[in-house]
């Protein structure tokens, strides 16, 4: 056995390394510079690392945890990432970069599909979750579960030994984060891969007859551009409609409820909020503008969540 194989902490430091994209979720009690961390998750694709900071302490970061998280090269998905930077940053002397905010992207996303409305309120881990993947029941009842026991003892988090079905519901946020990236870049990208996609076609399936007094250099705004001030006005039409707004002009979203979110006679005011955007013929839902390729991806990241929980033996490393 070489030295690499000996040491697990090189190990899953050379694993990290080799990433473009990871999940960073952290849990505790008041998870900021006054609280206390005691899980550090951090996804990959074909990983899920569970850190026992509580019982690792500052170690944990020192043997190669805050050279991955400080990596400018590897973007790290968080969601509302204020609460675990200011904890990192004063009590392990972390200094966190390259993060995608899956809370801030969702708001953008709602921005984007209500013609520039924001919302009044911004939206849970599982809400977020809820909203853009869809979850299996089981695993989602999972989810609740950990939620509910959490609120009930705060300091189960630093029960040890912990409890099996938490160190899966904590695995499994990780990877939920992680998927849920994927989906929001491409709510976020729709708009570019629309008018990318007419500008492709823009010449080529005209006869080309005018293209000889249009000069490459011409500055105008082109129609297909244009077209997406239209497209932000229908969906300000429409965000009227389906929403109602408070005082300061957002739109109140409401909170979605658990195993309800396919049945909207439940909350009336409730939409989902990419039903803003126009038509798929003008706006394509898919940075690849295929809806089969994103189900096929969605699908083989589930049953790869699958593969991961039957075979999960989570360790501190």
């Amino acid at each position: 056995m070489d030295r690499d194989q000996k040491n697990p902490a090189l190990l899953f430091v050379l694993h990290l390394k080799q990433q473009r994209v990871v999940s960073v979720v952290g849990e505790g009690v008041n998870l900021c510079r006054h609280g206390k961390l005691s899980w550090l998750q951090i996804a990959t694709k074909s990983r899920i690392f569970l850190f026992d900071i509580f019982l690792l302490g500052p170690q944990a970061f020192k043997n190669g945890l805050q050279m991955v998280l400080e990596d400018k090269n590897i973007l790290k998905v968080i969601h509302d990432c204020r609460w675990i930077s200011d904890c990192l940053f004063h009590q392990y002397s972390v200094l966190l970069c390259n993060v995608f905010d899956t809370q801030v992207a969702d708001v953008l996303q709602f921005s984007m599909a209500t013609g520039g409305y924001f919302p009044h309120r911004v939206c849970t881990l599982q809400e977020c979750l809820m909203q853009h993947l869809k979850i299996p029941s089981k695993w989602d009842a999972l989810m609740k579960c950990r939620q509910e026991v959490a609120s009930e003892n705060p300091d189960i988090w630093f029960l040890r030994p912990f409890p099996p079905s938490l160190l899966q519901a904590l695995a499994l946020k990780a990877m939920y984060l992680l998927m849920v990236h994927s989906s929001l870049m491409d709510n976020l990208m729709s708009d570019l891969t629309a008018v990318v996609n007419n500008y492709l076609n823009a010449y080529r399936n005209g006869s080309g007859d005018h293209l000889r007094s249009t000069k490459p250099t011409c500055r105008e705004l082109p129609k297909e551009l244009r077209q997406l001030a239209s497209d932000q006005k229908l969906r300000r039409e429409k965000a009227v409609k389906d929403y109602r707004m408070n005082e300061d002009g957002l739109l109140i979203r409401p909170a979605m409820k658990i195993n309800e979110k396919n049945d909207p006679q439940k909350d009336g005011a409730h939409r989902d909020d990419r039903d803003c955007l126009p038509p798929n013929e003008a706006v394509p839902r898919t940075s690849f503008n295929n809806q089969d390729l994103l189900c096929q991806e969605k699908h083989e990241n589930q049953n790869q969540v699958a593969r991961l929980w039957e075979n999960l033996k989570p360790t501190s490393n």
